[in-house]
């Protein structure tokens, strides 16, 4: 009876009662945003989809390299990377700048981004583990 009455006066006054966001939509909204940090940080290099330029800039999408380390994408977008790597099979010479311009937040959604598209898929990364990975 309480529970039908109570749920009366919300209806009436206009209040709505919603659940708290879950790992996942919080997953979602960090991806959204990551979209928007890697177009305006990432792709001019690695392209819109992620597919990188062959022998130039590596690809991001469906990135045997990125699978084998989850931390390696953050490490890369927070401290830069150079020297050879190897990915999907062929080497890549670059250097690529580090991002240390962007917040802890926007590390992580871009990270959220790259590693939850174009065939990859990874659990969620924190500012947390941005500012620890800063640290190291």
């Amino acid at each position: 009876m309480f529970k039908t009455f109570l749920f009366s006066i919300l209806i009436i006054t206009g209040y709505s009662v919603t659940a708290a966001p879950t790992g996942t939509d919080q997953l979602t909204e960090s991806i959204k945003r990551g979209k928007q940090v890697y177009l305006a940080n990432c792709q001019s290099c690695h392209m819109e989809a992620g597919e990188g330029v062959p022998g130039v800039f590596p690809p991001l999408a469906k990135s045997d390299n990125l699978k084998k380390d989850p931390n390696r994408a953050t490490k890369a977008v927070v401290h830069g990377m150079s020297g050879e790597i190897t990915v999907n099979g062929q080497k890549y010479n670059m250097e690529m700048p580090a991002q240390s311009h962007l917040s802890d937040q926007e590390i992580a959604d871009v990270v959220n981004y790259i590693q939850n598209n174009w065939g990859n898929k990874a659990k969620a990364v924190t500012p947390a583990q941005v500012k620890a990975t800063r640290s190291k």
